[in-house]
């Protein structure tokens, strides 16, 4: 099964939460408003801050807030930020793998891997907030309902 940590899920939570706001906004203002605990808040924002996704701001009025615009930040980049590089196998880029030379799918993953990373590059978190993300099934297919981000 693929699926994404919950860390990552946390981050696009806040990321689309910080993106409604227009000052800098702290690590418990997030808590509260996302109803995810403050110290998970804070170390998704902390690594986010360390991959200049967001900027953290010192002092009395001090928070964090967006570098960029929502439109400019793509699900792969969150889950980048956050999980380390999206690979779907050991083999994938030519990482090592024990069964390498009896496989004989050296390489293979590599396009599938390349096809899921291009779809979440395309996909911004402006596109989640705003609810436009599309099925990869065709032109006629309707809008991915986003589920808990419906309500962030």
């Amino acid at each position: 099964m693929l699926k994404l940590s919950k860390l990552t899920d946390y981050a696009v939570v806040a990321l689309v939460r910080l993106g409604q706001k227009e000052d800098v906004t702290t690590s418990p203002v997030l808590s509260r408003s996302t109803g995810i605990p403050e110290p998970t808040i804070a170390k998704v924002l902390k690594v986010l801050a360390a991959q200049g996704i967001v900027i953290s701001q010192r002092g009395a009025r001090g928070g964090y807030r967006l570098a960029r615009p929502l439109s400019e930040i793509s699900v792969a980049a969150v889950i980048q930020a956050i999980d380390g590089p999206i690979s779907l196998t050991t083999c994938v880029d030519g990482g090592e793998c024990d069964a390498r030379s009896k496989c004989g799918l050296v390489g293979q993953w590599d396009a599938v891997n390349g096809a899921i990373l291009q779809a979440l590059s395309s996909i911004s978190l402006s596109d989640m907030q705003n609810h436009t993300v599309t099925s990869r099934r065709g032109p006629d297919a309707p809008s991915a309902a986003l589920g808990p981000l419906a309500t962030a």
